[in-house]
């Protein structure tokens, strides 16, 4: 049995003896070691503890003494403050006049017997007006003190509106808005789903509903079930995209000052989603500007005076984009307005930016759903993109406006080059524009698809793919309802054969490419084609692909479908190339721009994986005067001999306006350039005379490199 050691004392001592042994000494040594230790650990503990109360101790304090400027009470208020002055930039001296009468209609409205003391509100109109005209120019988002200046000089020279004015919007110019009755987007009812903040407030707020609004049944190209999106009407339905955001206010305001107004000035907006032929039948819109222009002639006695914008001119005339309006009323099955009603009926017709032979970004739009636009944001830019419309989405909305189609580039490899060259080269060039297409690495390869019987092409291309490759490539991989669209209402070829040409008056396929159709019979009507130059434009692509992704309901197809009647919409189903069968049930390849590759040290430079040329910022230079330089020179598209006057405006923005200023050049801001209001003013008041060929960039010898004769 064990016996129960001794009790110590913390002294060492037996409570019932004074003397101590050998052991109890030992014991007591390693107690006091202990206790040592533990006192140590103690005194740490406290001074860690201590420590972390000091550091919460400032952290507190130093949020309590935090400046006054970084703190919520603050910043808050000034926020709402800010927003406040940001609306007072755009407001207008009117509106601070008439705010005590809208205050009083709306009161009424609700029935509130609330008397307002009537307040004199001249003084602040007045001071308003002195702030306004202090604010420093780069500031003034809505106007940058250029207004009316150019009606101003023109009527100083005695000249007035002497022909009827016709305005034609570009594309996603004219505002939509909602006419759908249909419980999910009554809500939406007259507000605009495109143009205007109310935009903005859907796409963030509702973007699925705003997304299923904006699209276009696939089949029929028209409204979807329980869908009516329609162009909104009148001068102010694409004189500012949004408020301060002006597209043709700066025009209308200087014709305004040679006195034009709603009777001799006209604004055709038009649903720009629709194709050529759809804008007819939903809308009847080419019959309804054919008789506005009759009417306009009627009343003031003279021909009118047509200014088109970008895809504007593509809708106007049945060559230079614009062909298919002019085209379609002379047509006895369609207009009516016979042979010489383009002569009888049009003085000028003034091309702005004209997309005349196409745009690359229209092809990278419809293969990946990208543009130099997307891809050369900023990495947070492209993120918030990618999560409210990723590439597929994007891709979709493009695939289903087959107004946009209509600016697939034409001419394939005659006017935008091989693999070998492109007219528009430079003598330097390590890589050739002809090849619209191409790819750093294949990163696919036919024999990783296994059970496939496909070629390796079908997959990925053996070589970089041009112009007309690229269609190709496209239509294989969209939807049967997309290609049939295609071919009923596009042609993108070129045709030198005159008797082929004076056939293709009559089929509505070609009045969109000014390479298939020819100018009308018009020779005292002049064509001008005005367009900057001079700043950097996306021309050709390298992209990367990999098969990772479905497509809707797509049916791969062998070429373009064939049409036999396409006026009544009936048209042959394209038969899938052998061996496209088992892949239709396969993720086709994905492919996108090739972003990570920039290299500006080469010729054409590249960024972002676009490889850049000359234009207008959007349209190449190649597409916006070949056509004007020399394809319309020749009679077999020209039989008429219409005069055709090119005027190029070089782009020299100024720096320290938003939007480039008198001098720029760029696709959408040369609207408000001074040069292009005064070429308008000109011809509008009888002056156009003065207008003469401005040539400053090399188009002349990129134009004669095309292969015009084949």
């Amino acid at each position: 049995m064990t016996l129960p050691r001794r009790a110590k004392t913390w002294s060492g001592y037996d409570e019932h003896s004074d003397t101590t042994t050998a052991s109890d000494h030992e014991d007591d040594v390693h107690k006091a070691t202990i206790h040592k230790k533990l006192h140590v650990d103690i005194v740490h503990e406290v001074n860690r503890q201590a420590k972390l109360f000091d550091a919460q101790a400032h952290e507190m304090k130093m949020k309590s003494r935090r400046l006054f400027f970084v703190k919520a009470r603050f910043l808050f208020p000034l926020g709402i403050i800010v927003g406040v002055l940001l609306g007072f930039i755009i407001i207008q001296p009117y509106d601070i006049h008439e705010m005590h009468a809208n205050l009083a209609l709306l009161m009424e409205e609700y029935d509130l017997s609330l008397k307002i003391p009537g307040i004199d509100l001249s003084r602040v109109e007045l001071e308003w007006q002195r702030f306004r005209s202090n604010i420093p120019e780069l500031w003034k988002l809505n106007n940058d003190g250029r207004e009316f200046q150019v009606g101003e000089a023109i009527k100083a020279r005695g000249l007035t509106a002497q022909y009827p004015v016709v305005l034609v919007p570009g594309i996603v110019s004219t505002g939509l808005e909602s006419w759908s009755t249909s419980p999910e987007y009554r809500a939406f009812f007259r507000e605009k789903l495109w143009g205007g903040f109310n935009m903005i407030s859907q796409v963030t707020f509702n973007r699925e509903r705003w997304m299923t609004a904006m699209m276009l049944d696939p089949d029929t190209g028209l409204d979807p079930p329980g869908v009516k999106i329609r162009a909104a009407e009148g001068l102010s339905a694409a004189s500012n995209f949004m408020k301060g955001y002006w597209i043709w206010a700066k025009i209308i305001e200087n014709l305004a000052v040679v006195n034009y107004d709603t009777n001799n000035l006209y604004l055709a907006p038009y649903d720009w989603r629709l194709s050529m032929w759809n804008l007819e039948e939903r809308d009847g819109y080419f019959s309804r500007l054919k008789a506005t222009i009759e009417g306009l002639k009627k009343r003031q006695k003279k021909r009118v005076v047509i200014a088109a914008h970008s895809m504007g001119s593509t809708v106007m005339l049945f060559l230079l984009r614009f062909k298919y309006f002019f085209k379609w009323v002379e047509s006895p099955e369609h207009g009516g307005g016979g042979p010489d009603w383009v002569e009888s009926h049009i003085e000028t017709f003034i091309s702005i930016a004209g997309t005349h032979l196409g745009v690359a970004k229209a092809m990278s739009a419809f293969l990946s759903g990208e543009m130099k636009d997307t891809v050369q944001m900023n990495p947070a830019g492209a993120y918030v993109l990618e999560r409210f419309f990723s590439r597929k989405e994007r891709r979709k909305l493009f695939r289903s406006w087959a107004g946009s189609a209509s600016m697939w580039v034409k001419g394939g490899t005659a006017v935008w080059g091989n693999e070998n060259c492109a007219p528009d080269d430079e003598p330097d060039s390590t890589h050739t524009h002809g090849e619209l297409i191409a790819f750093r690495r294949s990163l696919l390869d036919a024999r990783q698809v296994e059970g496939s019987r496909l070629v390796d092409e079908e997959l990925v291309p053996k070589k970089n793919m041009t112009a007309t490759d690229v269609g190709t490539w496209i239509l294989k991989r969209t939807p049967a309802s997309f290609q049939k669209m295609m071919a009923t209402n596009y042609s993108f070829g070129i045709e030198r054969d005159e008797e082929v040409l004076e056939k293709n008056d009559f089929d509505h396929r070609k009045w969109t490419n000014p390479l298939e159709i020819r100018l009308p019979n018009a020779p005292t009507t002049r064509f001008v084609c005005v367009y900057g130059h001079g700043k950097e434009t996306e021309r050709s692509y390298w992209y990367a692909h990999k098969p990772n992704e479905y497509e809707e309901s797509i049916v791969e197809a062998g070429g373009t479908p064939t049409c036999a009647e396409p006026s009544v919409g009936t048209c042959k189903v394209p038969v899938p190339i052998d061996g496209l069968n088992d892949f239709n049930n396969r993720p086709p390849p994905s492919s996108w721009i090739d972003a990570e590759y920039t290299d500006e040290t080469v010729v054409p430079k590249v960024r972002n994986g676009v490889k850049m040329g000359d234009g207008d910022g959007t349209v190449s230079l190649l597409s916006l005067g070949a056509m004007c330089v020399e394809g319309w020179k020749r009679k077999r598209w020209n039989p008429g001999g219409i005069r055709v006057t090119t005027v190029e405006l070089p782009h020299r923005p100024v720096v320290n306006i938003p939007r480039g200023g008198a001098t720029t050049g760029d696709h959408v801001d040369i609207l408000g350039s001074t040069a292009l209001n005064e070429l308008i003013l000109k011809f509008a008041t009888g002056a156009g005379d003065e207008v003469e060929d401005n040539f400053v960039s090399k188009i002349r010898e990129y134009a004669k490199r095309v292969q015009w004769d084949g």
